[in-house]
């Protein structure tokens, strides 16, 4: 079996591009969704937030700064080719190296601190950054990244709920986490849902979901049209952009799901606000 190499600083320069354009340049998808939503807003105060935003990001993209000045944790979703060797310093070490420069060379506010109770004495780098990864069949390591504000970070929640409640139980929980965030996680937001597996799993699905486009759908029927349902519940509660109430409160509900034990049906949900940032590589 051939086995591939890939330099570490060719992934450390890769995850630091990542991470400087997710935060320059906000995807097509939020973008699109935005300009949209602000058409069908019937409130002129909704209306010129969602003009505030658009002409943020705008400017955000044009000038090379950060969107939104909270440019978050690093988070990174990793499927790595089993046929894959890095050289050099290692796979971690070339991740945390390339979010070390992003978010020095790039201005990047760094918001990550050593110990999450007694010190908090903040790293100065923004690492260590978080790393899922997967191990996948082929010789190539595809990233998807993004910098995670605890604004909206701090507005999710997970529960465990028993195959009793279904998929009503899902819907209040879901729609109970929205309504109780309010303003607070900056809307419009993004919401993502991960359903099944354990404890730890559904949290993640819910953060993965948040990194998947809102244009596309769960490929599950059933899933897809729970997405919907839930993005036009969410978009009743009147929050609006900004908290200032409308229609727009969210601009997408994405749903990921893993098979899960007989006695349990684990929930999370992870809120995004508009500024959903998330670029992909592939090396």
């Amino acid at each position: 079996m051939k086995v591939r190499e890939i330099a570490a600083q060719e992934l450390s320069s890769a995850v630091e591009k990542l991470f400087k354009e997710c935060n320059y340049y906000i995807g097509d998808d939020i973008m699109d969704e935005l300009t949209a939503c602000r058409e069908n807003e019937d409130s002129q105060l909704a209306k010129d937030v969602l003009t505030q935003i658009i002409d943020n990001d705008k400017i955000a993209a044009d000038e090379q700064i950060p969107m939104c000045q909270d440019t978050g944790m690093a988070v990174l979703f990793v499927e790595y080719g089993d046929r894959v060797v890095v050289d050099g310093e290692g796979f971690d070490a070339a991740v945390e190296s390339g979010v070390r420069n992003a978010y020095v060379s790039g201005y990047l506010r760094k918001s990550v601190v050593n110990d999450p109770v007694f010190d908090r004495v903040n790293t100065k780098d923004n690492t260590p950054a978080v790393i899922h990864t997967t191990i996948v069949p082929g010789d190539k390591i595809r990233i998807t990244a993004g910098g995670k504000g605890f604004g909206s970070e701090n507005m999710s929640a997970v529960k465990m709920l028993t195959p009793s409640a279904g998929v009503e139980g899902v819907k209040q929980f879901v729609l109970d986490t929205v309504r109780y965030a309010g303003p607070n996680p900056c809307p419009p937001i993004v919401v993502g849902v991960g359903i099944g597996g354990t404890f730890e799993k559904a949290a993640q699905l819910a953060k993965k979901a948040t990194f998947r486009s809102i244009k596309t759908r769960h490929e599950d029927a059933r899933y897809a049209q729970l997405e919907e349902e839930l993005l036009g519940e969410i978009n009743k509660m009147n929050i609006g952009p900004a908290g200032l109430g409308g229609k727009t409160t969210a601009l997408g509900v994405n749903i990921e799901t893993y098979p899960t034990h007989i006695a349990g049906m684990p929930v999370a949900v992870n809120i995004c606000c508009h500024a959903c940032r998330h670029k992909s590589v592939e090396i």
